[in-house]
């Protein structure tokens, strides 16, 4: 019985050593970004939902976004829709255009309605801003 109390008594206090250890490095961390040395980069973000020809919002569509001054085609950032058919992708700070569409290839509706890309979506960036958006697809 007392060799179990001591070998308790031993491990307590490096558990409290590791955890004060834990928040000392998260304290630190958080010092870090607060006296500027690790500053937050500005962005915009392009921000939009995915929908059917219903007008019902679609999960797990590919979304693709590229600059306008890119090679029609080639997609600079890919991301999917959520559970909402919503996506977002920070962009660039500054003026710039966007292309946005849907990529379709290999999504299936559990219907089996074969869904068509609709028409991209060109958007517009001054600044740090956030743009909405819609891809509405076809049939």
């Amino acid at each position: 019985m007392h060799s179990r109390k001591f070998q308790i008594n031993l491990v307590r206090p490096f558990i409290v050593a590791l955890v004060g250890l834990g928040l000392a490095g998260l304290t630190a961390s958080r010092g870090a970004r607060a006296n500027g040395s690790e500053k937050p980069q500005p962005y915009a973000l392009i921000y939009g939902t995915v929908w059917d020809p219903d007008g019902h919002p679609l999960y797990g569509v590919k979304v693709k976004v590229r600059r306008a001054t890119d090679k029609p085609g080639k997609a600079r950032w890919e991301l999917y829709s959520n559970h909402t058919g919503e996506f977002a992708q920070r962009v660039p700070v500054g003026n710039a255009d966007y292309i946005v569409w849907a990529d379709l290839k290999g999504y299936k509706l559990a219907s089996g309605k074969t869904l068509k890309p609709g028409a991209e979506v060109t958007v517009h960036i001054d600044n740090d801003e956030r743009a909405d958006i819609g891809l509405h697809l076809d049939w």
